[in-house]
């Protein structure tokens, strides 16, 4: 097994998924988590990388959010698009990464990873509410490379 598919159980991916799931049914926003295990680009660009190659920038209102980590790098970033980026407190996502790493210091990745899912749900609820005839534009599913 590689880093990757050893970072969080079958078991706490279904918790991560079932929180994206959660999240979304509250927002026409969409969130995602990506998992690989190493990059060789700064962490922000590779992130701003995937989060293309997913589709999140092709989301209707730019309400897209990527958590994006590098496992063996110990790094992760967390991505937004432009319609949330410019609705959110200016210190919003530092405050969210400061809240992971408080879970991912003490090896709870999983909690860490709701817990920022979570705190960008509950702003894309905020500025994005769900709306009837609101769809699911992207998988919730944790893509992995």
């Amino acid at each position: 097994m590689s880093q990757v598919e050893d970072f969080l159980t079958q078991e706490e991916e279904k918790a991560i998924v079932e929180t994206i799931r959660l999240a979304e049914e509250k927002t026409s926003g969409e969130i995602r988590v990506h998992i690989e295990k190493t990059t060789s680009k700064i962490p922000f660009d590779r992130a701003t990388e995937v989060f293309h190659d997913l589709g999140m920038d092709a989301t209707e209102l730019k309400n897209g959010v990527l958590i994006y980590l590098a496992v063996e790098d110990h790094q992760f970033v967390i991505c937004g698009d432009k319609g949330i980026n410019d609705v959110v407190p200016h210190d919003f996502w530092d405050c969210t990464k400061d809240a992971m790493v408080a879970q991912f210091k003490t090896g709870n990745f999983k909690q860490g990873l709701i817990d920022g899912i979570t705190r960008a749900g509950e702003q894309l609820k905020k500025y994005f509410p769900y709306l009837e005839g609101d769809t699911n534009e992207l998988s919730n599913e944790i893509s992995k490379g």
